[in-house]
């Protein structure tokens, strides 16, 4: 959840920390509680060993390292934000001390190289400008063979959907922002981001530039999530 331009990486920090305590409520609404499952796939596509090591990057409340703990027996697992009020949301949670709390800049990971068997993160690279420069520090710090596995938002498809989708995010999701968290600026950066953000096809398409290989990706809800996995070859 950081940028190239720091008043931008300023803005999306006070942001998340605004919203931070009832962040868990919203994504619960906004996906019609669908994102658990989600986070669910992510953990599974990472194919994470037994006693292997998870770096999970803007973590937020630590909702993708808490599904990892449950699926995956002796795991060490690295929940690591710069938005330091979600992550105190998250270590108020039941099991929070087996998670590795940490301060972290996704585009200056402080970790040695091949450190970690899977990175994973949700809604990390919509909120990046340097995308590329995210996506190397992840490579850096994955073993040969890591898997680097992430959930964000796609621009919604053309399609008889779309009117409505993009109804959803304009009007409804900043509506539920304010009476949910008091926050309706907030909750329409939401929408703009995911409108402007890359599709599922030039994220994957980046991943490759990165030098990652088998990158694949599915894609959510009618078109406007997606999944996507690639391998660390070296």
């Amino acid at each position: 959840m950081t940028t190239t331009t720091p008043d931008h990486g300023a803005v999306i920090q006070q942001m998340f920390g605004r919203i931070a305590a009832r962040y868990d409520l919203m994504n619960r609404l906004m996906t019609f509680g669908q994102d658990r499952r989600w986070r669910r796939y992510v953990v599974q596509k990472a194919r994470l060993p037994r006693g292997g090591w998870l770096l999970d990057i803007a973590t937020g409340t630590g909702d993708i390292a808490f599904e990892a703990r449950r699926q995956v027996d002796d795991l060490h697992i690295v929940a690591a934000d710069f938005a330091l009020p979600m992550m105190r949301v998250g270590q108020q949670r039941p099991g929070a001390e087996a998670l590795n709390w940490q301060a972290a800049d996704t585009l200056h990971l402080p970790y040695a190289d091949h450190t970690f068997d899977a990175v994973t993160s949700g809604y990390l690279f919509r909120n990046v400008k340097d995308i590329a420069g995210a996506l190397a520090e992840q490579r850096r710090v994955l073993k040969p063979g890591g898997r680097l596995v992430t959930l964000d938002t796609t621009p919604p498809p053309r399609g008889p959907l779309r009117p409505f989708i993009q109804l959803h995010l304009k009007l409804v999701i900043p509506l539920l922002g304010r009476i949910i968290s008091g926050e309706k600026d907030a909750y329409r950066y939401l929408p703009e981001s995911t409108l402007g953000f890359k599709t599922a096809e030039e994220l994957a398409a980046l991943m490759s530039a990165a030098g990652l290989r088998d990158v694949g990706y599915r894609r959510l809800m009618f078109g406007t999530m997606a999944v996507h996995w690639a391998t660390n070859p070296d």
